[in-house]
């Protein structure tokens, strides 16, 4: 009996051990992480707020109220980062002329971005990502300029998270270059980033995904008092408003409706965010923005680039564009002691964890394609090598029709493989990557013959 036992624990542990799937994790990022600190968001907060109001429309001469003195001290830091990273980041404010537009902007006022550049080592890899937070806030009447608002929650988690972002990784270097934006006009009507991103679409930036946070900081609700910070919701669109003509008939042939390239980041995102912040659950969210709402990713998805939205799980509307007062014993207003800088921390590392695995990954492979000369019970794929990076292999990526995530990684060293899968009953993706498991974005395979 017990020799039986013996034999039935030894056959359960290898079964058990034969289950586990063990994660590669690349050591230079899961230092970087560690090295984000909840009490440096936590100081550049309270600098941001301390500049009273961040309206679009407030003072740009003052040295230490309004806009114009917040965006000087965000550029201040981000040069001060630029110190660490031997020639490698570079910081403007970028300013254009916005006349009146009859909307929201109701004088001429000078919009200015600012803008960090943390350029890639590779001279052949023209991929850009971008990590993207808006500095401006509102009061109630999104036309007060003169009123405070601190603008803790919407957006200086957004920002603040931006900064630490580029603090951290300036120090590191990284094939493809990484851009950190902190956007004005916001709550103007995107402005800022209509204006970022259509000059990105006339100068042809290789922009391949846009990270967008904005309200990300606070963990609880009001209504439902729902207290959570260990998910962080991701909003991206299935279809590009670029999908039309024959693009359009053929994701509807091929039924890919749920496959566009912001939805490819988002699956993405869920998959590197839960392999290095630990306690954190991506929340994927199938439309573009939270309901009849919008963000600064939205001026980029509308020119065709991959652009998703990050934002907490539980918003509180006491807390969003409000004047600060105690009302029917409800204290509103979107104050820093609302603020979980624990749980920013991690949604910080969300952010850091993608675009270091993005910027350091080879491109993506090319030419993939799916073989549909016969009908046949298996799949059979091939692709190209990327443009650049250096390749050691390929994750083959399989999802049933009704899987929101990919369920299989298959990896080959080759530029070809057959699978004992039917195309008809699952979707196929390839993704590039290095020795150290930095994997590219996936390219859903088109038909080839």
């Amino acid at each position: 009996m017990r020799s039986f036992l013996s034999i039935f624990f030894a056959v359960l542990l290898y079964n058990v051990s034969g289950a586990q799937i063990i994660v590669k994790k690349d050591p230079e990022i899961e230092s970087m992480i560690k090295e984000i600190n909840s009490d440096s968001l936590k100081s550049n907060m309270y600098k941001l707020v301390s500049f009273g109001t961040r309206n679009t429309l407030s003072t740009q001469g003052n040295l230490s109220r309004g806009v114009g003195a917040a965006r000087q001290w965000i550029l201040s830091r981000f040069n001060d980062y630029a110190k660490q990273s031997n020639g490698r980041l570079t910081a403007f404010i970028d300013t254009v002329t916005y006349l009146p537009d009859g909307k929201r902007v109701d004088r001429p006022i000078i919009l200015g971005n600012v803008i960090a550049t943390l350029k890639g080592t590779d001279p052949n890899d023209h991929r850009i990502f971008i990590m993207s937070g808006h500095m401006d806030n509102m009061r109630t009447n999104v036309m007060d300029s003169i009123g405070d608002a601190p603008g803790a929650d919407d957006d200086g988690s957004g920002t603040v998270a931006v900064m630490e972002c580029a603090r951290v990784m300036s120090k590191h270097a990284f094939p493809a270059t990484i851009i950190f934006v902190t956007v004005a006009g916001e709550e103007q009507g995107l402005i800022g980033a209509y204006y970022m991103a259509k000059k990105a679409k006339k100068e042809n930036w290789a922009i391949e995904a846009v990270l967008n946070n904005d309200i990300m900081g606070s963990n609880n609700s009001n209504e439902t008092n729902i207290i959570e910070n260990t998910k962080l919701r991701v909003f991206s669109e299935g279809l590009s408003v670029t999908d039309t003509g024959k693009v359009a008939m053929q994701i509807r042939s091929l039924g890919l409706e749920n496959d566009g390239r912001s939805r490819q980041l988002a699956r993405y995102i869920k998959e590197i965010a839960e392999r290095y912040v630990e306690n954190m659950q991506v929340v994927m969210v199938y439309r573009n923005d939270r309901f009849l709402r919008g963000g600064d990713h939205t001026p980029y998805v509308e020119n065709g680039f991959a652009a998703v939205r990050f934002t907490e799980m539980n918003e509180n509307y006491t807390r969003q564009h409000q004047d600060i007062r105690n009302e029917n014993g409800i204290a509103y207003g979107d104050l820093p002691e609302h603020i979980d800088f624990e749980y920013l921390r991690k949604n910080s590392g969300v952010n850091l964890a993608n675009l270091s695995n993005l910027a350091k990954a080879p491109a993506i492979p090319e030419e993939v394609k799916v073989d549909v000369k016969k009908l046949s019970n298996s799949t059979y794929l091939f692709w190209k090598a990327p443009k650049t990076g250096t390749v050691k292999g390929y994750y083959i990526l399989m999802r049933e029709t009704t899987s929101p995530v990919w369920q299989k990684k298959i990896y080959t060293e080759g530029l070809e493989i057959r699978l004992p899968y039917s195309k008809d009953n699952y979707f196929f993706g390839v993704q590039s990557v290095n020795d150290l498991g930095n994997e590219s974005l996936p390219v859903i395979p088109a038909v080839g013959r």
